[in-house]
């Protein structure tokens, strides 16, 4: 479909529609309307969502996991056009992202973690990934706050951070700037004429139609009324928990890069933002749609960041939140056209939206213009979960 054509006269039409506005929505919003498309966009707050929670670590090295070496690709893609991403907002925009090429020291603190550790920088060393093993006092060296019990760590200077709500808030300037339509209000169902998908009816009452839509609800994707149960993105809300605190401004930096670890086969970390604030995360938890704050939570995370950084009980608590990551079945997300044609998914991030923004809104602005999406995406097809692929999938 050409940037230039639309699939109805009505007045209120667009060649893209994207439904949600959280950073994974907005982005694809921006890029689509760069590329010549008439864009809309529904959302009753553009800009929220879970990159209101989220630390903002850009962590492709660290976040590697055993058999998720094809979502690294698409990770290291997204990490590799960062610099020009953030360059490219700030100047459109002006806004500062809270964009630092700081690193990140991740840390062992018994025998056992010294060995997950090890398997990790085995694992980043045979994905040709670069990253440094470090004594327990050379860890100490770098950050003086960490724990005297630090057995040994790994230095990734290669992870970098954001600030998602910053970026998020940069987003939604940048749509405004390039004409994106908002429509303040929740999309209540998907309107499908002749097994294609044509717009949506919003929460008034008020139809809008696309040319092509997109579904980028984050963990709200699969309950958007309408969807033929066989192209319904098999995503679920997975809760996280993350404190926000005052770091000192005296005697230098409190931590000068991110510090992560696993205590107690629970994963903690610590994003020291240039402006003061140190965020601590994060929790994960399947339980459906809850979005408590809870005392467990809360004194966990303070309990095993405590092991970490002995100091940070002596902080300012300035912000607890909870908040929905999209999960999918392999956790890595899903990009492009669906089994309904006019209907594009890109949703299931994880804990991965942030860092694979870049990479999903070139990837869904060429796949919306050109019907094909780019060879890094090409994996993660909405299609790799459907009845039919999965039947072709198994061994004969």
């Amino acid at each position: 479909m050409s940037p230039t054509s639309t699939s109805t006269s009505t007045p209120a039409s667009s060649d893209v529609l994207v439904i949600g506005g959280g950073i994974i929505g907005l982005v694809t919003a921006w890029r689509s309307a760069q590329r010549g498309f008439t864009t809309a966009l529904v959302d009753p707050e553009p800009g929220g969502g879970a990159a209101q929670v989220a630390a903002g670590m850009l962590a492709a090295v660290t976040e590697l996991h055993y058999g998720e070496q094809t979502l690294l690709g698409l990770n290291l893609a997204s990490a590799r056009r960062y610099p020009d991403f953030a360059a490219e907002l700030t100047e459109l925009t002006g806004q500062d992202l809270g964009y630092r090429r700081c690193g990140t020291l991740a840390v062992a603190l018994d025998a056992d973690d010294r060995a997950h550790l090890r398997e990790l920088h085995a694992l980043q060393q045979q994905s040709g990934l670069e990253s440094q093993w470090l004594s327990g006092r050379e860890c100490r060296r770098l950050e003086p706050m960490l724990a005297p019990g630090v057995r040994g760590g790994l230095r990734v200077d290669g992870d970098h951070q954001i600030d998602p709500r910053r970026l998020a808030g940069a987003l939604v300037a940048a749509c405004e700037r390039a004409g994106v339509v908002f429509h303040r209000t929740w999309a209540e169902r998907l309107t499908v004429v002749r097994d294609r998908a044509t717009g949506v009816v919003l929460a008034d009452g008020t139809e809008v139609a696309a040319g092509q839509v997109v579904l980028a609800g984050g963990s709200l994707s699969g309950r958007l009324a309408g969807i033929p149960q066989d192209v319904l993105p098999p995503v679920r809300p997975v809760k996280g928990q993350v404190l926000r605190l005052t770091m000192p401004r005296r005697h230098g930096p409190f931590l000068s890069r991110t510090v992560r670890a696993v205590v107690r086969g629970s994963h903690v970390y610590l994003v020291p933002r240039a402006s003061g604030e140190l965020v601590v995360g994060a929790t994960s938890e399947e339980l459906g749609w809850d979005t408590t704050v809870t005392a467990g939570g809360v004194y966990e995370l303070l309990r095993d960041a405590h092991e970490l950084v002995p100091g940070i009980t002596e902080l300012p608590l300035t912000e607890t939140r909870a908040g929905l990551r999209p999960g999918s079945p392999d956790n890595a997300p899903l990009l492009g056209p669906t089994g309904l044609e006019g209907l594009l998914l890109a949703t299931g991030h994880y804990r991965n939206g942030v860092l694979l923004t870049p990479v999903t809104g070139d990837a869904m602005a060429h796949v919306l213009a050109t019907g094909e999406l780019p060879e890094e995406a090409r994996p993660f097809t909405p299609k790799r979960f459907s009845p039919a692929t999965a039947l072709s999938e198994q061994p004969a």
